[in-house]
């Protein structure tokens, strides 16, 4: 039996979001593997992923959750007493209860001190803090607490070979043997008898629309379509409503009635993908891109750049630009609106890729890692 202690750091510090969602599904088919024993010790978090698949293995954070929901004395000072309570919890398993291997989901090293002899594995999700510090001015401590702990684990997982030669570009002191390249997955099960209200004819943009994920350039980039096509419709699902700088840009370039921002339930996401003619991820960079997954799995074609991870992840089912070139862009997504047949043949390349990558698999791979590091400790 493997005694698996899980940080429950990102759960606190997320109501949602890519990492905690990738750490509730692999925790979810290890707590169904009988070889393996997962404690997350949390007394509270609003994290709607370790709600959906954990909460029911923890019920005295739901009893937690009860009183600060329904009781007015508990609303403002609980959560955080709670949250200290939980950290220090940790501690104390590491401290006094037998664990084979620890796995931090974020970067605050608050644990390294009690660890021991206890082997833990880092997963880096991506180096996008040290490769535009430009976008974190006001973030002093991720950069180096990774750094920290990327030299200390015992082994780290990156989510991609396009991360694994960030972290060895940027730190070529850490030791390329202990990091082991696993793949995550999508958790998108696209569902048929969902209805949302959506235009006919739509270009999809996903989620946030602020710094590296390149907006306004992709906005700008396909403003000759909008103009050329006034049925045609920029749908940019989650993210929130438009700031004050996006509406002027797009008052500016005189696109504001053909361009709809709107939030979404999780059951609805399937259906914003089905039905757009394409999907477009301009983002500078990213350490995986599970929304190109995501689309490739519910028929929608995806236009990308061909850069960091994301060839990784599309493979030849992407339709990819040039990064930053607005009209190589606008090329591409032209040939899709134009172009049925060739479209359908995106479709189908894209289905047919989004079934290598699954969670039981990365799960097994995550499990083989764990392995690796209590073997190099007891070896060591």
């Amino acid at each position: 039996m493997i005694k698996i202690l899980l940080d429950p750091q990102i759960f606190i510090a997320q109501k949602f979001g890519g990492i905690s969602r990738s750490y509730t599904e692999i925790y979810d088919q290890l707590e169904q593997n009988e070889e393996v024993e997962v404690n997350c010790p949390i007394f509270h978090t609003e994290n709607i992923h370790f709600k959906e698949k954990m909460l029911s293995q923890n019920s005295f954070q739901e009893r937690n959750r009860f009183l600060i929901k329904y009781h007015k004395l508990f609303r403002n000072y609980a959560p955080k007493r709670l949250n200290k309570r939980t950290l220090n919890t940790v501690k104390e398993k590491l401290k006094k209860e037998p664990v084979d291997v620890f796995i931090p989901t974020y970067y605050d090293p608050y644990f390294l001190d009690q660890l021991g002899d206890i082997p833990f594995v880092l997963t880096v999700y991506d180096m996008i803090h040290e490769l535009f510090p430009q976008y974190f001015g006001g973030d002093l401590f991720v950069a180096p607490n990774k750094k920290l702990l990327m030299e200390k684990a015992t082994k780290i997982i990156a989510i991609s070979n396009s991360t694994k030669n960030d972290i060895l570009k940027i730190y070529p002191h850490i030791n390329p043997d202990k990091i082991e390249v696993v793949y995550i997955a999508h958790a998108l099960i696209p569902k048929t008898d969902v209805q949302v209200e959506l235009p006919e004819y739509y270009i999809l943009f996903i989620g946030n629309r602020s710094l590296y994920k390149n907006f306004n350039f992709f906005i700008e980039a396909v403003t000759p379509l909008l103009k050329k096509s006034p049925e045609l419709y920029i749908m940019c699902a989650g993210g929130n409503a438009f700031d004050e700088q996006e509406l002027q840009l797009l008052e500016k370039l005189q696109i504001a009635n053909q361009v709809i921002q709107r939030n979404f339930e999780d059951p609805e996401l399937g259906a914003y993908y089905k039905n757009a003619k394409c999907f477009v991820f301009p983002s500078q960079y990213e350490g995986f891109g599970i929304p190109v997954l995501e689309a490739m799995a519910c028929g929608c074609p995806v236009v990308l750049a061909h850069h960091s991870s994301l060839p990784e992840v599309a493979g030849e089912a992407g339709i990819y630009f040039n990064l930053n070139d607005a009209k190589d862009l606008q090329a591409k997504i032209a040939l899709l609106l134009e172009d049925e047949t060739e479209r359908q043949s995106y479709v189908s390349k894209g289905l047919e890729r989004s079934k290598l990558f699954n969670w039981n698999k990365t799960t097994l791979a995550c499990l083989e890692v764990y392995k690796k590091a209590i073997s190099s400790k007891k070896n060591s």
